[in-house]
């Protein structure tokens, strides 16, 4: 599996659409933020929308931002839910021959807490045929979230989610791991131990800490020893700099702040800096509008140099309880399409 830096051919989206997750005017919002991640995006690479059903809708909120439909691919597809990082296919690419493949894992909406995801289970199939690739499908439940891999053989997780018994519950430790090796051509797997508050899928990596190359890791942390996060953050910061590179080095830790509590409807929402997305000569950064926004653009940018960081505002985009990494994923270039 590339590392997500790695120069890519495309991002995929699947457009929001389900009305308990987005009910009344929340739906209108949080399709603004797509606008905006979508025009971030397309001075860099293509991007492709799943929006089968719902084509006039997107075009239309598009339009209204200024984006001309020829610009993108509407794709025909019909989704449960917009999260493509965790319905969505993951890429691997041949180490010899650079070929591209689809590995399409199962997918039963983190534990099957949200009801129905057959459309979204459909997607990384759907996908690989408009991509022209061919498709493995390992008998495991794995989320793109859930995992992060410097594309070098290191791979980084939590125990919390993919040991969680409503992934996977016939399978230990050991046969997960020998699972991502197999399929994600994994060499080395590190394990962190628990999420934030609020976060519903048990943990997932992409809220938590991040790989930057090969010897850096960026990870959240929370200064107030009285908040919830605290001591699950502190316990995550200990292994980490525990950990040691391929080379048998110890990584260079950076730390991100987590934002201040932010709480809809008396639910603490799972807000991260860490929930990114690099693509080809920009991350872009969810932000809060709280004064921790600008230390975060500021560490990010040390982290990436050559890239433009774009804030984007996802307080009604984390009204889901995701962010803008858990609506992205990338597509490695190699696609040569007929």
């Amino acid at each position: 599996m590339p590392a997500e830096w790695a120069p890519h051919y495309a991002t995929l989206l699947s457009w929001p659409r389900n009305a308990q997750t987005w009910p009344g005017e929340k739906l209108d919002r949080v399709e603004r933020v797509f606008a905006l991640i979508v025009q971030a995006l397309l001075p860099y690479e293509a991007v492709l929308i799943c929006a089968g059903g719902i084509e006039h809708r997107v075009s239309r909120v598009l339009t209204r931002a200024g984006i001309e439909p020829g610009e993108l691919t509407l794709l025909p597809f019909e989704t449960n839910d917009n999260w493509m990082r965790d319905h969505g296919p993951i890429l691997v690419q041949h180490r010899d021959t650079q070929e591209l493949a689809v590995t399409n894992w199962g997918y039963n909406a983190w534990g099957g807490k949200y009801p129905p995801y057959d459309l979204d289970n459909q997607i990384p199939e759907h996908i690989a045929r408009f991509l022209e690739l061919p498709v493995v499908s390992p008998p495991l439940i794995l989320e793109g979230g859930s995992i992060e891999v410097d594309g070098q053989g290191t791979l980084l997780t939590t125990e919390s989610c993919l040991l969680n018994p409503n992934r996977n519950p016939h399978l230990g430790q050991a046969e997960i791991e020998e699972a991502l090796r197999t399929h994600l051509g994994i060499e080395r797997i590190l394990w962190l131990a628990d999420g934030v508050a609020g976060d519903d899928t048990d943990g997932h990596i992409d809220d938590l800490t991040r790989l930057v190359g090969t010897d850096t890791i960026l990870t959240i942390v929370e200064p107030a020893a009285e908040d919830e996060n605290y001591a699950i953050l502190q316990e995550n910061l200990r292994r980490i700099r525990g950990f040691r590179t391929a080379t048998g080095q110890p990584y260079r830790v950076l730390q991100l702040p987590m934002p201040p509590p932010l709480v809809a409807d008396g639910v603490r929402l799972p807000a991260s800096y860490a929930n990114y997305y690099v693509a080809n000569g920009v991350v872009l950064l969810p932000t809060f509008g709280v004064p921790t926004d600008q230390a975060a653009m500021e560490i990010l940018q040390q982290c990436y140099p050559e890239r433009r960081i774009i804030p984007i505002r996802c307080e009604d985009l984390l009204w889901g309880l995701g962010g803008i990494h858990c609506v992205t994923q990338q597509v490695p270039t190699g696609v040569n399409l007929t």
